[in-house]
C-alpha cells in the first residue's frame, strides 16, 4: 500500500486525525499535486487551526508553485497561529519566509 492509500485509510477511520491529514497533504505536495495538497492543508487547518506547521508547509508548497501571494496569506495566518500557541521557532521561520517573499516582490 502506498503512502497516500495508507493515510487515506487512516482518515477513513478518523477524519480529524491531524497527523494523517498533514502527512497526506505533504505526500501530495511531494508528488507535485499542488491543488490536492492545498485541499488537504485547508481541511487540516479548518479542523485544527493551531496546527502551525500546516500553515508553513502550505506556504512552502504555494511558493514552490509560484503562488507567492497565496503563500504570504498562509504565512500571515501561520504567524497568528504561532503567536496564539507561543511557538517562537515557527514564528521566526515563517516571518523569515514572509520577509523573503516580500523582498522578492
Amino acid at each position: 500500500m502506498d503512502k497516500i492509500a495508507a493515510l487515506s485509510e487512516i482518515l477513513t477511520q478518523d477524519p480529524t486525525n491531524a497527523f494523517a491529514r498533514y502527512g497526506l497533504a505533504m505526500e501530495h505536495a511531494s508528488q507535485g499535486n499542488v491543488e490536492t495538497s492545498m485541499q488537504e492543508f485547508q481541511r487540516l487547518l479548518a479542523d485544527h487551526p493551531d496546527y502551525t506547521a500546516g500553515y508553513f508547509m502550505a506556504a512552502q508548497t504555494l511558493a514552490k508553485a509560484g503562488r507567492a501571494d497565496e503563500a504570504k496569506a498562509q504565512l500571515a495566518e501561520g504567524i497568528a497561529s504561532a503567536r496564539r500557541t507561543g511557538n517562537q521557532h515557527a514564528l521566526s521561520e515563517m516571518q523569515a519566509m514572509l520577509d523573503d517573499l516580500e523582498l522578492a516582490g
